[in-house]
């Protein structure tokens, strides 16, 4: 995926275009300003991220010149309502506050790609279920079992496990063997989107709701009807909103903002979290009763290292589907690199792994990959 980068912050500038170097699967391009980028930008992109406030022209202005010709988050350290209900209304797709973790932006650039994908002639890999859930693991088997009965239900999920495990994986693959298979599936991070917008992005606006909301928009309750709400990292959501969304699961309607009329809403719910949802209850960072009203059915997915008799099947896969993608011979792993790939310990779970069989598809020479090929030991980390 060919990136750009608008950001007149060196430093910024320059620690984005080294983190996301990590990321095999972004081609990055970097531009201090507007100006240039405008000069640089060609249908070979296909993503924007692009700061707000620079010189010259500001990030705003630059999506409207762009005119919805590419996807495009928008990143600052200054945000305000204002601004941000702006940028939405210009069609961004993700408007990221800074300081963020790497992690949260390449989660905005993933679902910026399922958008992407849709119109581009070479589909980039998925971590879909069709190639992220093989392997015959017992841990995994167990998984799936449950996973079945819950499907078939509107019981609320609540899916626990560490960064990289495939939650939105697994909360698609739930959604894709429901009764509600047939109707949207839509995915909200909840790290992703600043406090100050979550209540709009989540239950829509009325116009003259506040200032510059020239027209009325949906929510995302609203899109999601008859389908799946998909809500990631649910630990994050603002004190104060959780009693409007334990509302909305009790009495299941919304209420736009600036609106003084309800709307019935039928949704699915399933939310994800690595967090400790026991600790931030005692904490009082997060209501109790909503807990028990999401936690209808808890599935715990495993990390990788603990679902080894999958790592060479879904590595396996993703090399063929690389190879195929990049138009490469056929490669290999040969039996050192297998005994490589099988003990690390992949603290970045299959997220980690598919990145590093891309990697090494890219820069092995030949058609086998070794050992050296996968750079497991520069990455420090991981080894039992």
């Amino acid at each position: 995926m060919k990136i750009a980068i608008v950001e007149d912050d060196i430093n910024m500038r320059k620690s984005l275009e080294i983190a996301m170097g990590e990321y095999s699967a972004y081609e990055v391009h970097t531009f201090k300003n507007p100006r240039d980028a405008l000069k640089k930008l060609d249908d070979s992109y296909e993503l924007i991220i692009s700061d707000i406030n620079m010189p010259g022209m500001d990030g705003l202005e630059f999506v409207k010149t762009l005119g919805g010709k590419f996807e495009v988050i928008i990143i600052t350290g200054n945000a305000t309502l204002t601004r941000a209900i702006e940028s939405i209304q210009l069609g961004v797709k993700d408007f990221l506050l800074k300081p963020f973790e790497i992690e949260t932006l390449v989660a905005a650039i993933e679902r910026s790609a399922t958008v992407v994908k849709k119109s581009s002639k070479n589909t980039p890999i998925s971590t879909s279920p069709s190639n992220a859930f093989l392997g015959n693991s017992p841990a995994l088997e167990k998984l799936l079992n449950r996973i079945s009965k819950a499907a078939a239900t509107d019981a609320s999920v609540m899916l626990l496990g560490e960064s990289g495990v495939g939650k939105e994986l697994f909360s698609r693959h739930i959604h894709e063997n429901s009764p509600r298979a047939s109707k949207p599936f839509i995915a909200i991070n909840m790290a992703a989107i600043p406090d100050n917008l979550i209540e709009s992005e989540l239950f829509g606006f009325e116009k003259g709701a506040f200032t510059d909301a020239t027209e009325a928009k949906a929510g995302q309750f609203e899109l999601a009807e008859g389908g799946t709400l998909f809500l990631d990292e649910i630990a994050e959501m603002p004190y104060p909103l959780q009693a409007k969304l334990l509302r909305v699961l009790q009495e299941r309607e919304i209420r736009r903002l600036g609106s003084s009329k309800n709307t019935k809403i039928d949704v699915r719910i399933i939310c994800a979290t690595n967090a400790d949802l026991h600790q931030k209850i005692t904490e009082g960072k997060f209501r109790e009763d909503l807990y028990y009203r999401l936690n209808t059915i808890p599935l715990n997915i495993p990390p990788l290292r603990e679902r080894r008799e999958e790592i060479l099947s879904i590595a396996e896969a993703a090399l063929e589907r690389y190879c195929s993608q990049y138009g490469f011979e056929p490669k290999a792993f040969t039996s050192s690199a297998v005994q490589a790939l099988q003990g690390y310990n992949w603290p970045g779970n299959i997220r980690e792994l598919i990145s590093v069989v891309e990697r090494s598809a890219i820069l092995s020479e030949g058609n086998v990959i070794d050992t050296e090929d996968l750079f497991l030991e520069a990455r420090g980390l991981g080894r039992i």
